[in-house]
């Protein structure tokens, strides 16, 4: 009777264990993944003062808001030239939370019609947060309920999982 190796078997075990964990834990199609932008436009001019945020996670009436008031954006004037805000426009809306028809995940308790600015003023959103205490969001290393990549180390790769 043959033995089999115990160590080897033992290490290739542990090596698939980690490996399921790293690519296992969050995946598309997950309840906290958000498909994260891929237009490079949008990646540039958005994503070069915050994080792109996921186009789903906003019906497309608040990204067409959104861009028309890129002269005050949140305090900050982020305006872009006309062809450019009509670019990234197209893109947004055409990924939006209710693009196909039926509101997303993060768009449920949000009355028809709304167009919020702000994705942390989304009931869903609140509900999923309501457990973070204050004194978290006023951290220097958080700052702000829009610094999301803070607690969310995959929110890039629109992975928001809250484990």
């Amino acid at each position: 009777m043959k033995t089999v190796p115990f160590r080897p078997l033992a290490l290739g075990v542990a090596v698939l264990a980690v490996t399921v964990l790293l690519f296992g834990r969050a995946r598309a199609g997950d309840q906290d993944y958000y498909p994260p932008v891929t237009d490079k436009l949008t990646l540039q001019e958005c994503g070069s003062c915050h994080i792109a945020f996921p186009p789903s996670m906003l019906p497309a009436a608040s990204w067409k808001r959104m861009m028309g008031e890129l002269a005050n954006h949140f305090g900050d004037d982020a305006s872009v030239d006309a062809d450019t805000a009509a670019a990234i426009t197209r893109y947004l809306t055409g990924q939006a939370g209710d693009a196909s028809g039926r509101p997303g995940k993060l768009l449920r308790g949000l009355r028809a019609g709304d167009a919020p600015l702000r994705i942390t003023e989304l009931p869903k959103w609140v509900h999923e947060h309501d457990e973070v205490p204050k004194a978290d969001w006023t951290r220097k290393d958080v700052g702000s309920k829009a610094n999301c990549g803070a607690c969310h180390l995959d929110a890039q790769q629109g992975y928001f999982e809250d484990d």
